[in-house]
């Protein structure tokens, strides 16, 4: 394990940051997980800059545009209440799962791009996300990785079935994560 906390996370949104709501559309329907505003401000005040990595195959489905996935950031970077741009960078992939995507998670192309812009050692980056395919993404592009057990899907066997159990902490709770990330130093 790195013996540095992380200079940057790279964030998953429904299900690590906000309850999951299958295809969410409506800005009124996202609400945050417990210990997502304190965790991020800690991070922010040790100086990690933050990103957002989200799949939101809602789109490519025709279940609901991009403005609808605009507004539902909107009001999350609202309920977090840490400025007007909390995050460096958002990169939303809004394919269906069967389409061809730069973007769609698990593949690395986002963490490579931020790895590159911002002058960090992959291992220097670290994932944060509810999904195997959050922490695929972490283990294709080299960097580190939390997974969250929040409840949506058995992260543990998502982690096993790709391959990766018992490579990456899991954790139940944001802060919890954060605290881990902290104390790594």
């Amino acid at each position: 394990m790195t013996s540095q906390p992380p200079k940057a996370l790279v964030l998953d949104r429904d299900g690590t940051l906000i309850t999951h709501v299958p295809y969410l559309a409506d800005p009124l329907q996202v609400v945050l997980l417990p210990g997502v505003k304190d965790g991020l401000r800690r991070a922010l005040a040790a100086g990690m800059k933050l990103f957002l990595h989200s799949n939101q195959s809602g789109v490519g489905r025709g279940y609901f545009t991009m403005d609808a996935v605009h507004a539902c950031n909107r009001r999350l970077i609202e309920l977090l209440d840490l400025g007007p741009a909390p995050f460096e960078r958002i990169c939303i992939a809004p394919e269906h799962p069967d389409q061809p995507s730069r973007y769609r998670k698990p593949s690395p192309a986002f963490a490579l791009e931020i790895a590159a812009a911002y002058n960090l050692k992959p291992e220097e980056l670290c994932y944060i996300g509810d999904r195997g395919a959050d922490i695929e993404t972490a283990s294709a592009a080299g960097t580190r990785g939390v997974a969250l057990a929040t409840g949506l899907d058995d992260i543990e066997a998502e982690l096993a079935a790709a391959g990766l159990a018992g490579r990456y902490p899991v954790f139940t709770r944001f802060d919890a994560a954060i605290n881990h990330l902290l104390s790594s130093s």
